[in-house]
């Protein structure tokens, strides 16, 4: 590669670098393939990797470094580069770091790349103040060794960490609480490694229930007594919902990584599998697991390594999320950076049977359509939408969309002139997208964006509304100006035209200072009240807004101590039933 003026791993060089540097932190999203703020905090994240211990393989041609300072680079790379560029640096969302990329750029190059950025996305580490001038040269040194491998993960690792803590014959045999199950919200704390089951019609915390760090999402069984929750770092518990205080019974690791966990939901002609069975996905290493439902016990491993779309090798397809089919034996695993849609059939175990589908690359998340046949997923980088027939199990259409589209599970509703659709908001800009999703009866308007809405900003995570609501909630959590990731924009969905209103729900929590990021709307089971986290820092206070739907006022404000961190939100009757 040429030092001056060319293109680095599709990144700008030295010779625009201080101009990289404005381009990369504009506050809009950028044409091309520039990267916006909202999308390079987003990418960034960090990854629980960052303590695993890992072999330092000396590389002769590379500068020296020492077991500390490799392992000090090692734990930065995890903290803040193996999102975008992964965990063998051999590219993801962001370019291949490995050494025959980055030795012959050299270390002083290196370094002015690492400091000041790029338009592309890679953050100004060094002018930003998150790392020092030392910590930029030990980055541009850590770089051009060759990457570290993180241990694999077998059957035996997951069993050495299986529990079940309470046998599946001394659990109830019937609920032993007067909670309102289906009306109970298991609330994400981040940070504290922890979800706090909140009671919805009270409005009061119910438990605090240990779990894996940082909570990415909770899904409940197809009976809606037991819910399953995944943090980053693998680790799968289990919680009776039945018990006279909710609880975990069972937990197991599955891995280092990981994102997604699901249970088997379908009854119909092949036989009734209702709860048999769990999967969980994990980032790293690159496969999924199936295991028993009711006890975490492990069964089976599948790799997702294999070939993308594009038809080249790919050593780490991270799993992003996994849904269970409603017309089939099967859970519909997406493969990020392959861009492969895998229908596991788990029918039979032993001779496993997976139909894939090619879609598009990098994956992530995604929900059904309100008939629950059709699945829509959003390959973000790729900026489109695959929508997966789960009941002839084929790619039904891919669909552009905007850019880096974050739907969460996505929202469902009738549009006034178009029908039924599917819509998504976007990380990398303001657009919210809107899919026709009724093939049948508004075919012309089937697996095509039938209206762009335009929101506050890009930094959108998730979008909500609710079959018995007229509104459209989006948020702009990782918006960079505050006053945007501070509110949400609502949309009146049988007035689309007028726009959307501001509700600045951080004011409403009245908390003082911090970030104050609100995110994720959330319905109760009723569909007359939207829920909404105040995220703020550990050490800050946080807090959950209630708002009155049809009004758009406060209902309640839910503010405890224990609420550290409070970020992703999921109501045990619309989780349960996929209402979205």
């Amino acid at each position: 590669m040429k030092k001056s003026g060319t293109w680095f791993g599709g990144v700008l060089t030295l010779a625009i670098l201080p101009f990289a540097v404005s381009l990369a932190y504009a506050d809009t999203a950028k044409p091309d393939n520039h990267m916006s703020k909202p999308e390079a905090s987003y990418q960034a994240a960090g990854s629980p990797m960052a303590g695993v211990d890992m072999h330092q393989d000396i590389n002769p041609k590379a500068p020296p470094m020492t077991k500390a300072e490799f392992d000090k680079a090692r734990e930065i790379y995890f903290e803040r580069c193996a999102g975008c560029h992964g965990v063998l640096r051999k590219g993801a969302t962001g370019k291949p770091l490995t050494p025959d990329k980055t030795l012959p750029n050299g270390s002083e190059y290196l370094k002015v790349f690492i400091k000041y950025g790029s338009p592309a996305g890679m953050p100004n580490w060094g002018t930003s103040g998150i790392l020092s001038d030392d910590e930029v040269d030990l980055m541009a040194r850590y770089v051009q060794q060759t990457p570290p491998t993180p241990p694999e993960y077998s059957l035996k690792d997951m069993e050495a960490t299986w529990k079940v803590i309470v046998p599946v014959d001394k659990r109830p045999t019937k609920k032993m609480n007067n909670f309102n199950i289906s009306n109970i919200f298991s609330v994400t704390l981040r940070d504290a490694g922890e979800v706090a089951l909140i009671d919805g019609d009270t409005k009061k915390i119910i438990n605090i229930v240990k779990t894996g760090y940082a909570v990415h999402i909770s899904r409940m069984s197809a009976s809606g007594r037991y819910l399953y929750v995944i943090g980053r770092d693998a680790r799968i518990n289990l919680i009776d919902l039945w018990m006279a205080m909710p609880d975990n019974v069972a937990e197991i690791k599955v891995g280092l990584e990981a994102r997604s966990v699901e249970t088997s939901k379908y009854k119909g002609k092949e036989g009734n599998f209702e709860d048999k069975l769990a999967i969980a996905g994990t980032y790293w290493p690159p496969q999924f697991v199936i295991m028993d439902g009711d006890t975490l016990k492990p069964k089976k491993i599948v790799s997702t390594r294999g070939m993308t779309v594009d038809n080249e090798f790919h050593p780490e397809p991270r799993v992003a999320s996994i849904v269970a089919s409603h017309y089939n034996p099967e859970f519909v695993v997406n493969a990020k950076e392959t861009g492969k849609i895998m229908m596991v059939n788990y029918k039979d175990l032993t001779n496993l049977k997976i139909t894939t589908l090619d879609a598009a690359k990098f994956l992530h998340d995604g929900g059904f359509d309100s008939t629950g046949r059709y699945f829509f997923v959003a390959a973000n980088a790729s900026n489109k939408v695959a929508v997966v027939d789960t009941k002839d199990d084929k790619l039904a259409a891919l669909v552009d969309v905007g850019k880096i589209p974050h739907p969460g599970r996505g929202a469902n509703f009738n549009h006034p002139k178009f029908g039924p659709v599917w819509a998504t908001s976007d990380l990398g800009d303001e657009g919210i997208s809107l899919i026709g999703s009724d093939p049948e009866k508004h075919k012309a308007s089937a697996w095509k964006v039938v209206e762009t809405l335009k929101g506050q900003g890009g930094g959108s995570l998730f979008i909500k509304t609710h079959p018995k609501s007229t509104n459209l909630y989006v948020d702009t959590a990782l918006n960079p100006d505050p006053k945007i990731s501070q509110s949400v924009a609502v949309f009146d969905i049988k007035n689309l035209a007028k726009g959307f209103e501001v509700l600045p729900i951080a004011d409403m929590a009245d908390l003082g200072e911090g970030a104050k990021r609100v995110v994720q709307p959330e319905y109760n089971k009723a569909g007359d009240e939207v829920w909404f986290s105040v995220w703020n820092g550990k050490t800050q206070k946080s807090a959950i807004v209630v708002l009155d739907d049809k009004t758009r006022k406060v209902k309640a404000v839910i503010k405890d101590e224990r609420l550290v961190t409070p970020t992703g939100k999921f109501n045990v009757h619309n989780t349960q039933h996929d209402i979205y």
